[in-house]
Protein backbone atom coordinates (compact mmCIF):
# COMPACT_ATOMS: atom_id res chain seq x y z
CA UNK A 1 0.00 0.00 0.00
CA UNK A 2 1.21 3.61 -0.82
CA UNK A 3 1.85 5.97 2.24
CA UNK A 4 -1.02 8.27 2.73
CA UNK A 5 1.07 11.02 4.23
CA UNK A 6 4.56 12.09 4.73
CA UNK A 7 4.55 14.82 7.42
CA UNK A 8 2.66 17.29 9.44
CA UNK A 9 4.49 20.93 9.76
CA UNK A 10 2.56 22.21 12.76
CA UNK A 11 2.71 25.84 13.60
CA UNK A 12 2.37 27.41 16.97
CA UNK A 13 2.92 30.76 18.91
CA UNK A 14 5.60 30.29 20.74
CA UNK A 15 7.65 27.14 20.60
CA UNK A 16 9.22 27.41 24.00
CA UNK A 17 6.05 26.73 25.53
CA UNK A 18 5.04 24.09 23.42
CA UNK A 19 8.30 22.20 23.18
CA UNK A 20 8.46 20.33 26.71
CA UNK A 21 5.08 18.96 25.76
CA UNK A 22 5.62 17.40 22.42
CA UNK A 23 9.02 16.26 23.74
CA UNK A 24 6.86 14.01 26.13
CA UNK A 25 3.80 13.23 23.46
CA UNK A 26 5.50 12.49 20.31
CA UNK A 27 8.23 9.51 21.62
CA UNK A 28 5.45 8.26 23.19
CA UNK A 29 3.20 8.15 19.99
CA UNK A 30 6.39 6.54 18.43
CA UNK A 31 8.29 9.54 16.80
CA UNK A 32 11.77 8.55 18.67
CA UNK A 33 13.93 9.85 16.23
CA UNK A 34 14.72 13.90 17.08
CA UNK A 35 16.03 15.38 13.95
CA UNK A 36 17.95 18.59 16.05
CA UNK A 37 16.95 21.28 12.92
CA UNK A 38 17.50 24.88 13.94
CA UNK A 39 14.54 26.57 15.03
CA UNK A 40 12.00 23.42 14.74
CA UNK A 41 11.29 20.74 16.53
CA UNK A 42 11.22 18.03 14.80
CA UNK A 43 10.48 14.00 15.59
CA UNK A 44 10.54 11.31 12.70
CA UNK A 45 9.34 7.47 12.71
CA UNK A 46 12.09 5.54 13.81
CA UNK A 47 11.33 2.98 10.27
CA UNK A 48 13.54 2.79 7.64
CA UNK A 49 15.31 5.55 5.40
CA UNK A 50 12.26 7.69 4.19
CA UNK A 51 9.78 8.27 7.37
CA UNK A 52 7.08 10.39 8.58
CA UNK A 53 7.94 13.17 10.79
CA UNK A 54 6.38 15.92 13.32
CA UNK A 55 7.59 19.12 12.97
CA UNK A 56 6.18 22.16 14.90
CA UNK A 57 8.10 25.36 14.34
CA UNK A 58 7.28 28.86 15.72
CA UNK A 59 4.86 31.27 13.87
CA UNK A 60 4.30 34.04 16.40
CA UNK A 61 1.40 35.72 14.47
CA UNK A 62 -0.07 31.90 14.26
CA UNK A 63 -3.37 31.37 15.94
CA UNK A 64 -5.10 27.90 16.14
CA UNK A 65 -8.28 26.85 14.33
CA UNK A 66 -10.66 24.31 14.41
CA UNK A 67 -8.56 21.82 12.81
CA UNK A 68 -7.81 18.78 14.54
CA UNK A 69 -4.81 16.25 14.21
CA UNK A 70 -5.25 12.70 15.13
CA UNK A 71 -3.27 9.68 16.32
CA UNK A 72 -3.70 5.99 15.59
CA UNK A 73 -3.54 4.35 19.04
CA UNK A 74 -3.16 -0.04 19.01
CA UNK A 75 -6.38 -0.09 21.30
CA UNK A 76 -8.76 1.94 23.62
CA UNK A 77 -6.11 1.19 27.06
CA UNK A 78 -3.24 2.71 24.72
CA UNK A 79 -5.46 5.56 24.09
CA UNK A 80 -6.06 6.07 28.03
CA UNK A 81 -1.94 5.68 28.38
CA UNK A 82 -1.26 8.22 26.03
CA UNK A 83 -4.20 10.48 27.22
CA UNK A 84 -2.89 10.50 30.46
CA UNK A 85 0.96 10.82 29.07
CA UNK A 86 -0.81 14.02 27.07
CA UNK A 87 -2.56 15.26 29.88
CA UNK A 88 0.60 15.46 32.73
CA UNK A 89 3.10 17.14 29.67
CA UNK A 90 0.26 20.19 29.53
CA UNK A 91 -2.44 18.96 27.68
CA UNK A 92 -5.74 21.66 28.05
CA UNK A 93 -8.91 21.11 27.04
CA UNK A 94 -8.96 17.22 27.82
CA UNK A 95 -12.34 15.91 26.99
CA UNK A 96 -12.44 11.78 27.25
CA UNK A 97 -11.36 9.15 27.37
CA UNK A 98 -14.16 7.42 25.97
CA UNK A 99 -16.60 6.18 23.08
CA UNK A 100 -17.40 8.32 20.92
CA UNK A 101 -19.69 5.69 18.54
CA UNK A 102 -19.88 2.45 19.31
CA UNK A 103 -16.59 1.51 17.36
CA UNK A 104 -14.33 4.78 18.25
CA UNK A 105 -12.63 5.29 21.28
CA UNK A 106 -11.31 8.99 21.69
CA UNK A 107 -9.47 11.00 24.01
CA UNK A 108 -8.84 15.11 22.58
CA UNK A 109 -7.30 17.70 23.86
CA UNK A 110 -5.21 20.82 22.80
CA UNK A 111 -1.33 21.62 23.14
CA UNK A 112 0.06 24.15 25.05
CA UNK A 113 -1.18 26.53 22.21
CA UNK A 114 -4.62 25.52 21.38
CA UNK A 115 -3.96 23.59 18.63
CA UNK A 116 -6.66 20.34 18.50
CA UNK A 117 -4.82 17.17 18.71
CA UNK A 118 -7.03 13.75 19.34
CA UNK A 119 -5.92 10.06 20.28
CA UNK A 120 -8.48 7.75 18.76
CA UNK A 121 -8.71 3.65 17.84
CA UNK A 122 -11.22 2.57 15.89
CA UNK A 123 -12.77 -0.86 16.14
CA UNK A 124 -13.67 -3.07 13.23
CA UNK A 125 -17.20 -1.77 11.85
Amino acid sequence: MPRRFDHVDLRVSNLAKVQPFYETLLPALGFTRDAQIEDWLQFEAPEGPVTEFFGVTESPNHQPNENRIAFWAESPAEVDRLGAIAAAAGATHVEGPGYEALHYYAIFFEDPCGNRLEICHRLPS
